[in-house]
């Protein structure tokens, strides 16, 4: 009886609270109530509700896309949605992962044979960064066809080589925390690189090891950037998407026309959608089937200080810019080479002179933009390969050609055609100012 009794007195006691949640969040706002905390909380809700769907409006369901756009400028969502998978799959790993040099291996281990679905999280987001990378290489150099970095986007593409730049970043640091063989040795080469830089180079590298060598605070450190920096990623994405809708999408035809436009919504929606699965197709493909094929076998041994391994290589993503670095001999003068390749990309903007956008309508650079993929390739290939004199000398011309593009090819072949454009063959003569102003005194 007093425990019924109990329980009637503590009803009567909810009865308030139990009416107040049964209504409906939406009705709350709505209410006219007089405590002016409720009246505040409903104008910020409101307000904050509002600007978010002008911002999806604006942004992604009317924002006006060029109606020609092809496959090609489906990368960037692409790359966006690796973005989201790295991070989501990245805070899941870190939960386990333990920065010390001698435990970070093992805790990798626990990852893949004792964590619920580990090894599905870490094949992830190991084969997601090189998803990652095939995907942002593909835009660079579909950005370089169309001529995506000429005017009035040249601020949109020098953002877009800052994310590039960060993102290698950030990969190197991944590659780092496994703490296999190729990872710790890796890690030794890349970062002694510093000392290269004179005065200060020493100084530098001990700041970034913690100490003479590499220890546990170098770990930590590298464990807390690229923790930290994929997060700074997103903001730059932002900053990244805003200058694009500022300056408008570019075309296959190179034409800026305020016309030929529709809702991207859902026209190129749903045709991202359908990129974005096929993508996570070959994707799944990889994780599910070939999740060590992109890996080095050396990182499945724990780094160990004393044994180097015969032949040091890094993930495919840098090997462009590692065989830059081995193709010349002089210690600084490969890293000033490395850090050139891709610097230079800062420069395009400015050092293109053509008047045409899209590279279909410009036959002779053309040319030189395939050869120029063909010698991207050449140095990926180069870059995996053991130091051997055919190997070193290919890199070499390889590396070359590299700048030579950029430098060279790039402006000459640019006003080359323009000559070409305005050049006429039989050109008429051209009038004195005194014979046009004797006809035009005749004609009145």
């Amino acid at each position: 009886m007093q425990a019924a009794k109990n329980s009637e007195i503590m009803g009567e006691f909810l009865k308030p609270y139990t009416r107040l949640l049964s209504i409906p969040f939406e009705k709350i706002l709505d209410l006219q109530l007089s405590s002016s905390f409720f009246l505040f909380l409903s104008q910020r809700v409101r307000w904050c509700k509002n600007i978010f769907l002008a911002f999806i409006d604006n942004h992604l369901i009317h924002y006006p896309t060029p109606i020609n756009l092809n496959y090609a400028w489906s990368f960037g969502s692409a790359a966006g949605f690796c973005l989201i998978i790295q991070i989501l799959s990245g805070i899941f790993l870190a939960m386990h992962y333990t920065p010390q040099i001698d435990l970070a291996f093992s805790s990798v281990e626990h990852i893949m044979r004792d964590v619920n679905h580990g090894w599905f999280i870490r094949y992830t987001h190991a084969n997601g960064a090189s998803m990652f990378f095939i995907v942002v290489y593909c835009h660079i150099f579909r950005g370089l066809y169309y001529g995506s970095y000429m005017a009035p986007r040249q601020l949109l593409w020098c953002s877009g080589v800052v994310m590039f730049i960060l993102m290698m970043a950030i990969a190197f640091m991944g590659y780092v925390l496994p703490w296999g063989q190729m990872s710790f040795w890796g890690a030794t080469v890349i970062t002694s690189l510093i000392t290269a830089v004179p005065v200060i180079g020493k100084s530098i590298c001990g700041w970034v090891w913690g100490g003479y060598t590499i220890n546990d605070a170098t770990l930590h450190r590298i464990f807390s950037l690229h923790f930290t920096l994929p997060f700074v990623l997103v903001g730059l994405t932002f900053i990244h998407l805003a200058l694009l809708h500022k300056d408008g999408s570019n075309n296959p035809l190179g034409v800026d026309s305020g016309i030929d436009k529709i809702p991207f919504y859902p026209y190129f929606f749903a045709k991202d959608l359908f990129a974005f699965f096929c993508m996570l197709w070959v994707f799944s493909f990889f994780v599910f089937y070939f999740p060590n094929f992109l890996g080095h076998p050396d990182n499945y041994v724990p780094a160990d200080s004393i044994d180097t391994p015969r032949h040091i290589v890094p993930e495919w993503y840098f090997l462009p810019f590692y065989a830059i670095l081995r193709s010349i001999p002089d210690k600084f003068g490969g890293v000033a080479a490395m850090g050139g390749s891709l610097l230079v990309l800062f420069t395009i903007p400015f050092l293109n002179t053509s008047e045409i956008r899209s590279t279909d309508f410009r036959p002779l650079f053309k040319i030189c933009y395939w050869l120029f993929v063909a010698d991207f390739i050449i140095l990926c290939w180069v870059g995996q390969k053991p130091v051997r004199d055919a190997y070193v000398l290919t890199g070499k011309y390889a590396t070359g050609y590299y700048f030579l593009f950029f430098f060279f090819l790039v402006p000459v072949v640019g006003l080359i055609e323009k000559f070409l454009i305005h050049y006429d063959s039989n050109p008429k003569p051209r009038l004195t100012a005194k014979q046009a102003r004797e006809i035009r005194i005749s004609l009145t």
